[in-house]
């Protein structure tokens, strides 16, 4: 679930942060989830127990998960869960648009490459998954 690399120039940290939060931003960790315990998840990645520890002391502070000793870390209720979604939707969808452009596309070349990809049979997920 979570992909830490050590060779690039984002802290671990940082990086398990960002994918928490992201994963709890468009409810793929739901309200009263728990994460793994900070040991197992840098045994898992293998990192330091402090690098992990880090990373969920700034969700905490951030709001995103509560941590109690002996009862773990929770994710915490979001008061707009869609709304969280839609922005990280809109976020990957502006990042898209920016690489188009870099490579010398319109936004009507990467609709129209979305829409394809979006057919089944076509490149989406779910037109590979029937191939």
């Amino acid at each position: 679930m979570i992909e830490v690399d050590v060779t690039g120039p984002t802290p671990p940290y940082e990086q398990i942060r960002a994918q928490l939060a992201e994963l709890i931003a468009c409810g793929a960790l739901a309200a009263g989830a728990r994460l793994p315990p900070v040991r197992q998840l840098a045994a898992d990645l293998g990192l330091a127990a402090g690098t992990v520890a880090r990373a969920y002391k700034e969700l905490e502070q951030a709001g995103y998960v509560s941590g109690r000793r002996g009862g773990g870390t929770r994710v915490l209720p979001r008061s707009e869960p869609g709304t969280a979604r839609t922005e990280l939707i809109r976020g990957h969808a502006r990042a898209y648009l920016a690489a188009v452009v870099r490579l010398g596309g319109s936004a009507e070349e990467a609709i129209a490459a979305l829409s394809e990809a979006a057919r089944p049979g076509e490149g989406s997920e779910q037109g590979r998954r029937d191939r």
